[in-house]
C-alpha cells in the first residue's frame, strides 16, 4: 500500500535552483517589490515547497471566493482555509495584471516572483464570519484579517531563496523529504499529530493507540506564528526530543516541524492541516477536541464533526477521533471517558493555560499529567525566560499532585 497521493494528484515544487535561480535572482533586482509579514512568508513556503498542493500561487477571486463560501476550490477539490497575498489599495493600484513583482522579506531580501493575475477587493467580514465562524476581534484570526490590507494579490510564485529565519533548520522537511523518509523506513500507513504545545501524557496514550493500527507516527508540532503565550517553540522542540527519546521505538516515530502559521480556526483549520499532513505523505491524522481551537469559539467536537461534510475517498487522509484522555488515579492508567467508570474526584486533568501559569510560578506540573523528564525541560525554559538559574529537580515531579 503506499503512502497517500499528493491532494489533487501532484506534488507541487515552485522553488528554483541553479541557473533558474540565477535568472531568476537577476531579475528581481529590477521587480516591483512587496515586503511581507510573517503570516506571509510562511504561506510563501508553504506554496513553493507543495505543502499546500495543488496550489501553485496565492488565490485568485474564484477559487477564494469559493473556499469562503463553501470549503471547495472553483474545480470541486476540498480546500478549508484562504492562502492570500494582502495588500492595501494604494499597493494594488500600482501593480497591473500580467506583471511580474519580487515577494521580499521586510529588510527587502528577495524570496519570490510572482506574476501577478489579479486584484481584487473583499469582505472582511464575509471572510471572517465564514472562516472563523465569528466576527469578534478578540478572536487572533479574525483580529489578523481585521488589520491587513483591503486588497488581494493573485498569482502564481516561484521562489528563489528560503526564508532567512528558518527555525530548527535539521528537523526542517519538505513533502518530499518526509515521502522520501517514510519510504526509507518501510512505512505505509503514517498516522499525522498537530501539536502547539508539549506532549503531555494524554497525548502520549493518543499517539500510541494510533500507533498500534499504522507503521509510523510523524509528530509534527507547528513552530509558526503563534499565540503570544504559547510555550516558546525551542523548548517544546526539547521536550518534544527527551519524550520521544525515552519513552518511543526509534523506529517507528519521526520528528519534523510544520512552518505554518495558527490562524486558530478550528474546525476549518483541522480540515487544512489534515490536507497538510497529506501532502506529507501521511494517510492517518490525529483530530482530538477542540482542534486549532481558541477561547470558546468553537464547540468541543466541532473539528472532528466537520469531517463528515465530506466523503473519506475525496478527503483521501483518514481522520482519528480521539475523546479527550486524562489520568485516573484509581484505574493507574491514562484513559479517556470511553474506557473509565470513575467519578472526577479521581480525574488529573491541567488545561494548557494552567500548566503554562504554574511553570511561569516555578510550579511543577503532576507527574500523571507529564513525563518527569519533559517537565523538567519546561522549567528549565521557562527559569531562562525569566532569567533566573538553577534546576527544578526531577524528584519535585515525581512527589508531586494534582492541583
Amino acid at each position: 500500500m503506499p503512502l497517500s497521493t499528493p491532494h489533487g494528484g501532484t506534488l507541487i515544487n515552485r522553488v528554483f535552483e541553479g541557473k533558474a535561480r540565477e535568472d531568476a535572482l537577476q531579475k528581481a533586482t529590477g521587480l516591483k517589490k512587496i515586503p511581507l509579514n510573517s503570516v506571509n512568508i510562511s504561506d510563501l513556503e508553504l506554496i513553493a515547497t507543495g505543502v499546500v498542493s495543488p496550489l501553485t500561487g496565492f488565490m485568485n477571486s474564484a477559487d477564494y471566493a469559493s473556499v469562503v463560501e463553501d470549503m471547495r476550490l472553483q474545480n470541486g477539490l476540498i480546500w478549508s482555509i484562504p492562502i492570500t497575498l494582502p495588500v492595501s489599495k494604494a499597493q494594488a493600484n500600482e501593480i497591473k495584471v500580467g506583471q511580474e513583482i519580487a515577494l521580499t522579506e521586510p529588510d527587502g531580501r528577495v524570496l519570490a516572483i510572482m506574476k501577478v493575475s489579479e486584484t481584487f477587493a473583499y469582505d472582511k467580514t464575509r471572510e471572517a464570519e465564514h472562516v472563523y465562524l465569528t466576527t469578534d476581534e478578540a478572536h487572533p484570526g479574525v483580529a489578523r484579517v481585521y488589520r491587513q490590507g483591503e486588497m488581494y494579490l493573485a498569482g502564481d510564485i516561484w521562489m528563489v531563496n528560503r526564508p532567512s529565519n528558518i527555525e530548527f533548520p535539521e528537523f526542517h522537511f519538505t513533502p518530499q523529504q518526509t515521502r522520501a523518509a517514510f519510504k526509507e523506513r518501510g512505512w505505509n500507513t503514517v498516522v499525522g499529530f498537530q501539536t502547539r504545545n508539549p506532549i503531555h501524557r494524554a497525548h502520549e496514550y493518543i499517539q500510541k493507540c494510533a500507533l498500534e493500527i499504522v507503521d509510523g507516527l510523524f509528530v509534527h508540532p507547528l513552530v509558526g506564528q503563534t499565540k503570544s503565550d504559547d510555550i516558546p517553540a525551542d523548548v517544546r522542540m526539547r521536550s518534544y526530543q527527551v519524550l520521544l527519546r525515552e519513552y518511543y521505538p526509534a523506529n517507528r516515530t519521526f520528528l519534523g516541524v510544520f512552518p505554518a502559521a495558527m490562524r486558530y480556526a478550528g474546525p476549518r483549520e483541522a480540515i487544512f492541516h489534515a490536507i497538510c499532513r497529506k501532502n506529507y505523505g501521511c494517510t492517518h491524522f490525529i483530530v482530538g477536541r477542540d482542534h486549532a481551537g481558541v477561547g470558546n469559539y468553537y464547540g468541543t467536537y466541532d473539528a472532528q464533526k466537520i469531517f463528515l461534510n465530506f466523503e473519506p475517498q475525496e478527503l483521501g487522509i483518514t481522520p482519528l477521533f480521539f475523546e479527550h484522555a486524562f489520568f485516573c488515579q484509581k484505574c493507574g492508567a491514562v484513559v479517556t471517558s470511553k474506557t473509565c467508570p470513575h467519578d472526577k474526584e479521581y480525574h488529573v486533568f491541567l488545561s494548557g493555560t494552567q500548566v503554562r501559569a504554574m511553570l511561569s510560578r516555578g510550579e511543577v506540573p503532576p507527574k500523571e499529567f507529564s513525563r518527569p523528564e519533559v517537565v523538567q525541560v519546561l522549567i528549565e525554559g521557562y527559569r531562562s525566560m525569566q532569567g533566573g538559574n538553577g534546576k527544578t529537580e526531577v524528584a519535585e515531579a515525581e512527589g508531586a499532585t494534582s492541583a
